[in-house]
């Protein structure tokens, strides 16, 4: 009982850390979350965000929770679904996790390292890579049924990876890291990101335009593929865990201590809409991830198992409660309906709204 109850830290190169909370007893079914209503918002400033956390509810959009069992207790914090049946899950001791059935079965596969794995992405059905500590990056070409090492002439944990085609993707990571592959992964080439802050996310809407997000408040952009990034003034300091755009013009970041920023001009200006700190509330929530499935509806999940959604574009984020009782580092939305959530200790949640 002792060692159960052991705390788990998993230390990120730039000295934040996040601490397991124990993980309670798991029932096998689902239960409805209501939406809340508008009747308990909160405005802080006159461009920021409405935050609605009232105990008045209504069942106008509620989510039902399933949790799943993964058969394991390793901390995951990469996932990815292809579809709503196909998907993947990565997390520490080299974990993956594979589903063929949305989740009802979750079998482990053999991933040939024992590295901490952050993130996992599939191009399509049959090809796709993760990445990790110690400069891991590892390719399938089934569909995450065996994996292969490509090599990497550093020993920096990676922890974001995006892809635009079968051949052409990027990697970010620890002391400003930023690789680029043309040939699938089998030869990776640094990009000057001029940081030496740790970057946590990337995303590629086309082969020229990226973001890239990390510590200290770091945004940067490019327009020719990676050759050049500019850093973008976000007005803060806080540590920025994911980016998101849900079309080229606008995007989001989230980042410890509820930290929110939104673009509406491609990320040239980005808008402060840093969650308040409402009802009892003594300590803001690190937001982890951030996802949209349109361009009004959109999701994040953070620590504690708090997630929060958004309906009209972001304007107002509804605290859905905690979904989970542990972080939630990995979040992925194959449609519109449904969505999929991982953490610590093995967790692994499915979210489905009732439209």
């Amino acid at each position: 009982m002792v060692r159960e109850r052991k705390q788990e830290t998993l230390a990120r190169a730039d000295g934040v850390s996040w601490r397991a909370h124990r993980v309670f007893p798991q029932p096998a079914r689902s239960w409805w979350v209501p939406s809340l209503i508008s009747g308990g918002c909160h405005v802080v400033g006159l461009l920021a965000t409405l935050l609605c956390a009232s105990p008045a509810w209504t069942a106008d959009s509620p989510l039902a929770v399933t949790p799943q069992v993964s058969h394991t207790e390793a901390l995951l914090m990469g996932l990815y679904f292809r579809s709503p049946r196909l998907g993947w899950a990565v997390g520490s001791g080299g974990t993956i996790l594979k589903t063929v059935d949305g989740g009802k079965n979750w079998k482990k596969v053999v991933s040939g390292t024992t590295a901490s794995l952050m993130s996992v992405f599939f191009h399509d059905e049959n090809f796709g890579w993760v990445v990790g500590a110690n400069g891991t990056i590892r390719q399938s070409q089934d569909g995450g049924n065996t994996w292969s090492s490509q090599h990497l002439d550093t020993q920096v944990p990676l922890y974001g990876l995006s892809f635009v085609s079968l051949s052409e993707g990027w990697v970010v990571g620890g002391n400003g890291t930023i690789l680029h592959t043309k040939d699938g992964g089998a030869h990776w080439v640094d990009q000057s990101s001029k940081t030496g802050a740790a970057l946590y996310g990337v995303q590629f809407l086309t082969a020229q335009r990226g973001t890239v997000v990390g510590a200290v408040g770091t945004v940067l952009m490019t327009d020719d593929g990676g050759m050049t990034w500019t850093p973008q003034e976000t007005q803060g300091a806080v540590t920025l865990f994911d980016v998101y755009f849900s079309d080229p013009s606008t995007g989001w970041t989230v980042g410890n201590a509820g930290a929110i920023f939104y673009t509406t001009d491609g990320g040239r200006q980005w808008i402060d809409r840093t969650l308040p700190c409402v009802r009892n509330c003594t300590k803001l929530t690190d937001l982890l991830r951030v996802r949209f499935t349109d361009p009004q509806t959109g999701w994040i999940a953070g620590e504690r198992g708090m997630v929060y959604r958004t309906t009209d574009g972001g304007f107002t984020w509804i605290e859905q409660g905690a979904v989970a009782k542990v972080s939630l580092f990995g979040l992925s939305f194959p449609d519109g309906a449904q969505g999929w959530a991982s953490g610590e200790k093995g967790t692994i949640v499915h979210m489905t709204t009732g439209r």
